[in-house]
């Protein structure tokens, strides 16, 4: 498989080459999360980071023109902040997945960049290991929000929509039982492997549920998906 092509987009070059070398390390021989390393003992690039941005206009621009599969943005950036360039990346339809990476944890302002479209947002003191993950997870379709803080958001969601809506409810009836199970694993976070493996079936199969369902219920992504989730209490927090 081809490496995944990552663009970072930091004001302080030092961070940008922090997260560069954390990237492009190869995973130790005999880690889970290790790809398999050829005989002659190097282990093939997993993530390679395509280019680099000190500010939000320039992330645009290189995100149009590289088009990586993941984009990894501060919210804090000159000219344009980190919610400027997610909502240019969404309505420019770019195949471009936006994990933001900053050291701003607020309630609202993890509510304002899922809403501008960012599909990951981790603090910047996640370890290696998560990172990675993270990219791999969003560059797969999926959504991770750091669990200290999905655990604070949910609440809040909770809070501010009503458990079930008719219109809401009406929506889901046109989906299937499998795309009903689908979306509810969506909601909880899991990606299209994890679910093909609960499944039991092709990660390809899972695919095009999760497209029926985006493209039933008129939504833009996952994230979209599990808002309407919650909000028609086909998942409740906690549960």
């Amino acid at each position: 498989m081809r490496p995944l092509r990552v663009l970072v987009a930091d004001a302080a070059p030092l961070q940008r080459s922090g997260l560069r070398a954390m990237l492009t390390t190869p995973a130790t021989a005999g880690e889970p999360s290790a790809p398999e390393w050829a005989s002659d003992g190097t282990a093939p690039a997993e993530i390679v980071v395509a280019g680099e941005a000190g500010d939000g206009v320039e992330a645009v621009e290189l995100a149009r023109r590289l088009l990586p599969d993941v984009l990894i943005t501060d919210l804090t950036l000159p000219r344009a902040d980190g919610f400027a360039v997610t909502r240019a990346v969404a309505q420019a339809n770019l195949p471009v997945h936006v994990l933001v990476l900053t050291a701003r944890d607020s309630d609202d302002e993890v509510l304002a960049a899922v809403s501008a479209g960012v599909t990951g947002y981790l603090c910047k003191d996640a370890p290696r290991e998560e990172l990675v993950a993270a990219v791999r997870a969003v560059a797969a379709g999926g959504a991770v929000i750091a669990p200290p803080l999905l655990a604070r958001i949910l609440g809040r969601v909770a809070e501010a929509v009503p458990v079930t809506t008719d219109n809401g409810a009406a929506r889901l009836d046109a989906l299937t039982g499998r795309e009903r199970e689908v979306l509810v694993h969506v909601a909880r976070g899991r990606t299209n492997a994890e679910i093909a493996d609960l499944l039991q079936v092709s990660e390809t199969t899972v695919k095009t549920h999760v497209g029926h369902v985006l493209t039933k219920l008129r939504l833009r992504d996952r994230t979209q998906a599990v808002v309407l989730a919650y909000e028609t209490g086909l998942v409740k927090p906690g549960a």
